[in-house]
């Protein structure tokens, strides 16, 4: 059976999803963040015969987010967005996702990008530079820094005060490292929620490359998360990447798809 979700299902449907923490990041975020009930945001539930949650669709604006364990309809999400006049985008992970692609129109693009977690730092920094924890005062500096990075040229550009406002709220965090008074090396978090944070942002200057304060920061971060009961997990695109994350302790658990239609 599939039906909508509501405020009475919220502890049954966190339950189920924090099975997998990592994973449903997003969803677990937009639950504790927006609810069940409101003009953009909608989710359905698949229960099997013993009243037991087997999958949820997540809608977010004009995009889905499906999570299920197989077997699970594919079928009956694929015809729920299909019937959504707004809807344009599907993400999730790989598995999922191509079960309802399936009975999907055919997609005008298609992005694909490994996704990793980590559970137990495995790197211990050794940088003679001190690593520090952004405050809300941090926003501007924070900014400036990552204006400068090349890599980050064609992200959506961010709003000092947003970015503050996320510092504040604990929806974000970040470390970093100073030199000369400038913020010279980071890493960030962004969608966290009670269960899980996405690392992000993690860059450092052209000059004070290959010391490894990256590297120092994202095991930081990853400390603190895990700490705090939370599943720090991140989106790679080449294995070179991932295998810097690999020895701060980050383990692969699938791939993470991105379709427009």
């Amino acid at each position: 059976m599939i039906r909508l979700l509501t405020q009475d299902d919220k502890a049954h449907c966190l339950t189920f999803l924090k099975q997998q923490a990592a994973e449903n990041l997003f969803i677990i975020g937009d639950i504790e963040a927006f609810g069940f009930e409101t003009d953009f945001q909608r989710l359905w539930g698949e229960f099997d015969e013993t009243g037991k949650l087997n999958a949820v669709l997540l809608k977010y604006y004009e995009s889905y987010i499906p999570y299920g364990k197989e077997p699970f309809a594919a079928e009956a999400f694929a015809n729920i967005m299909i019937n959504d006049d707004s809807f344009k985008r599907m993400s999730g992970l790989k598995s999922v996702c191509e079960e309802v692609a399936t009975y999907l129109p055919a997609y005008k693009q298609k992005r694909q990008m490994y996704y990793a977690k980590c559970t137990r730092v495995e790197y211990e920094a050794d940088i003679p530079v001190k690593l520090e924890k952004a405050t809300p005062d941090d926003a501007e500096a924070l900014q400036t820094f990552l204006d400068q990075i090349p890599e980050f040229a064609d992200s959506l550009p961010t709003n000092v005060e947003t970015k503050r406002q996320h510092l504040q709220t604990g929806f974000a965090r970040a470390i970093y490292v100073k030199d000369q008074g400038k913020i010279v090396s980071s890493a960030s978090t962004t969608a966290e929620n009670s269960a899980s944070a996405m690392i992000v942002g993690v860059a450092t200057l052209k000059t004070h490359k290959q010391k490894g304060f990256a590297s120092a920061c994202v095991a930081r971060l990853c400390s603190d998360l895990i700490a705090e009961g939370k599943e720090p997990c991140l989106f790679y695109d080449n294995p070179a990447a991932g295998a810097i994350y690999k020895r701060i302790g980050f383990s692969d658990i699938g791939l993470w798809m991105m379709y427009a239609y």
